[in-house]
């Protein structure tokens, strides 16, 4: 009762109306009400730092629970949420874009699930913006820059649910939201990310950008076993520095405005727990990152 009470107090302040709040048949309206409830009491993981996540914000959304029990998958998976550091405008609408149209998406067992396929072409023309990529080594602007942090998180979930991986590829420099070699990048036309749903049952998909956080989650019919990551990281090579001119700034200011992060090469496995008390080792693959300069604003 407490929580109703505070919910419609809310509501009143930020000018919506209370009236029908908890009787309106919109589904959507209805999923806004319910996720702003959950923001208010924080009552999800909420980490500082991208990660495996338990409590999801969409837990109690009428579509979500609608889905899961029409495609009969009531089991969580996995759920991964990444924790995206100052995106920039663009990159920000792009993955929020991207989530929306994957989320409740069914993948049916024996089918490969293609993000190009599901998301792209990445262009204007289907509603996305200009963001952040790396290109040859350089960070630069491009249409749907930022959707590789969805092939990222879909990466994580797939290993984390114990399915294949059909296609894969790292980025040419390090990201700053997942350890080494937990990456994915994608370009339509010549890079995807794929996986094959190799469990007995239906997948759906469900994913939300909240803040700078984006979650997502998958559900089945099995639960997965216990999924752990191992990395050899060799081959260290320092970053060096860019400088950008800003004609904004004072004569002689200076504005870190990337952090650079260590070329390398990455060796990765994983190791697969079951119930029954097996115990696997699973080669992942190896990745080569380029250093990520220090981006550096000067006048």
């Amino acid at each position: 009762m407490k929580k109703v009470f505070y919910l419609i107090l809310v509501l009143s302040l930020i000018g919506i109306s209370t009236s029908n709040a908890y009787y309106d048949k919109d589904i959507n309206n209805k999923e806004n009400i319910e996720i702003l409830l959950n923001e208010v009491g924080k009552d999800y993981d909420d980490p500082e730092t991208s990660s495996q996540v338990t409590k999801l914000p969409w837990r109690n959304n009428s579509k979500f629970l609608y889905l899961k029990e029409s495609y009969n998958t009531p089991i969580l998976m996995a759920a991964f949420v990444a924790v995206l550091n100052d995106p920039l405008p663009g990159e920000e609408f792009n993955v929020k874009h991207s989530a929306s149209m994957i989320r409740g998406k069914l993948v049916k067992p024996g089918h490969v699930f293609s993000q190009n396929k599901e998301i792209g072409p990445y262009t204007k023309e289907k509603g996305f913006k200009e963001g952040a990529s790396y290109s040859s080594g350089e960070v630069v602007m491009t249409e749907g820059g930022g959707v590789c942090k969805i092939a990222t998180v879909l990466y994580n979930l797939a290993v984390l649910s114990n399915l294949e991986i059909v296609e894969r590829y790292n980025h040419s420099m390090p990201i700053n939201y997942v350890p080494y070699g937990q990456d994915a990048t994608v370009y339509y036309g010549s890079k995807d990310f794929k996986f094959k749903n190799i469990s007995s049952g239906n997948i759906l998909i469900w994913s939300k950008l909240i803040g700078n956080k984006l979650y997502m989650a998958f559900y089945g019919e099995e639960k997965a076993p216990e999924i752990v990551w191992e990395h050899s990281i060799t081959n260290e090579i320092e970053p060096g520095k860019k400088y950008i001119k800003n004609k904004n700034l004072k004569k002689g200011q200076f504005i870190e405005r990337v952090k650079g992060l260590k070329g390398a090469t990455v060796k990765s496995n994983i190791t697969i727990k079951y119930p029954n008390g097996d115990i696997y080792k699973k080669n992942m693959g190896i990745s080569l990152y380029n250093p990520l300069p220090n981006i550096i604003e000067a006048n």
